[in-house]
Order: structure tokens, then sequence, then C-alpha cells
């Protein structure tokens, strides 16, 4: 029985276990989520407590958490894994990857989802104090990321988390030029990275606040 990745493209946490699959080349069976696969839906609502994606499973195995199964997807293939096998590199990899997601893609989300409101019920309140997060963190970000990856070493988990956090964050609220801007644009170019966009292209118009066209 083939591993099921359960999730739509165009989501910013599929595309950390889709890069992580792809990065390593583990073969696995796409059950996309939408109103079109309504079982999808039902299972990820079996799945997860909040019915969101992604989650995967291996015959009798059930995970939900992006960073969960890019640890379990590290059990197969032969590339190197997400997690660094020296502890004190795994831990830095770890800390990153929950920056990108609670202080990178959680304002960035947040801008999203008010602008999905109806507009009397939108806050530029909100999306100013989100935007002055983002802003700590490239700072905070900028002071740490160096030329090469984000653990300073191979491509991890970390940069499975900075992908999509940073590809949508710069949609909202650019981030200024210097090592953080220069980071994104090397992670866009690797091929694992660039799949995920390319495959996440046709949904764009979902995107509520227009795209760019220099990505």
């Amino acid at each position: 029985m083939p591993i099921k990745l359960y999730g739509h493209p165009f989501a910013s946490f599929v595309w950390k276990a889709l890069i992580a699959a792809y990065e390593r080349d583990v073969p696995f069976e796409f059950c996309m989520v939408d109103a079109g696969h309504p079982e999808n839906s039902a299972r990820i609502a079996e799945l997860s407590p909040t019915g969101q994606f992604p989650a995967l499973t291996d015959g009798r195995c059930e995970i939900t958490q992006s960073n969960a199964v890019i640890e379990y997807l590290d059990r197969f293939g032969d590339a190197p894994r997400m997690i660094p096998p020296d502890a004190d590199a795994a831990l830095q990899a770890r800390m990153l990857a929950d920056v990108f997601d609670a202080y990178v893609s959680g304002p960035m989300q947040e801008i999203v989802g008010d602008a999905l409101r109806a507009k009397e019920h939108q806050s530029p309140l909100r999306v100013r104090e989100a935007k002055a997060r983002l802003d700590k963190a490239y700072a905070w970000l900028s002071g740490r990321i160096g030329a090469g990856w984000a653990n300073g070493s191979g491509f991890s988990i970390a940069d499975c988390a900075a992908a999509p956090a940073l590809f949508y964050a710069d949609w909202v609220h650019p981030i200024p030029e210097g090592p953080l801007e220069a980071y994104r644009a090397r992670l866009l170019v690797h091929p694992s990275v660039a799949r995920v966009v390319d495959e996440a292209r046709p949904y764009r118009a979902f995107f509520p606040l227009g795209t760019p066209d220099r990505d």
C-alpha cells in the first residue's frame, strides 16, 4: 500500500511535506483535498483534529502536522535526511522550522485571512500588527541566515518550512533587500522547491491579494 499524502498544492504547509518527499525521492500518492474530491475531504477530517492538512497515511500509520510528516518521510529513501543526524544541528533545524512556521507563516496567514473576510469584518489594525511581526521576524532571520541553507549546512526541515513561508510572506509584505531576500531567491531555484512552486501555479487565482509577476 503506497504512502498517501493529503492536501492541496497551493497550501503552504503542504508545500513543506511535498518538498521533503521530492528532496528525498520518496514515492507517494497525492490525495487532493478540495470540493471535487469529497472522499479525501472526509478522510482529512478523520486524520486531523481540525481538518487541516497535510496528513499522511502509510498502511495503519496515520500522521498529521507538517513537521511530523517530514520526520516520518526521513525513514525512506537514500538522500540526506531532513532532520540532521547531529543532535545540535537537528535542534537548530527544528527550531528554525518552528520560527518560520510561527513567526513568518503565522502573520502571513493572518493577513491573507483578513483579506478573505467580508469588508465590514476586515481589520487594518490586525494587518498592521501582523506586518510588524513579520518585520521583526525578517530582521531576526536576516541576522542568522548565511550564504547557504538555513541550518548553515545541508538542506533540512528548516528549509522545507522556509520555502513556503518566505514565498507567500513576500507577496503580502515584501522582504527587504539583504540576506533573507537572497535566501528566498536561492530556495526558489532549488529543484524540489521549484517543483512545488510550478505545481501550485494553476491555483494562484485563489490568492486574495493578487500575485506578483516576478515569481
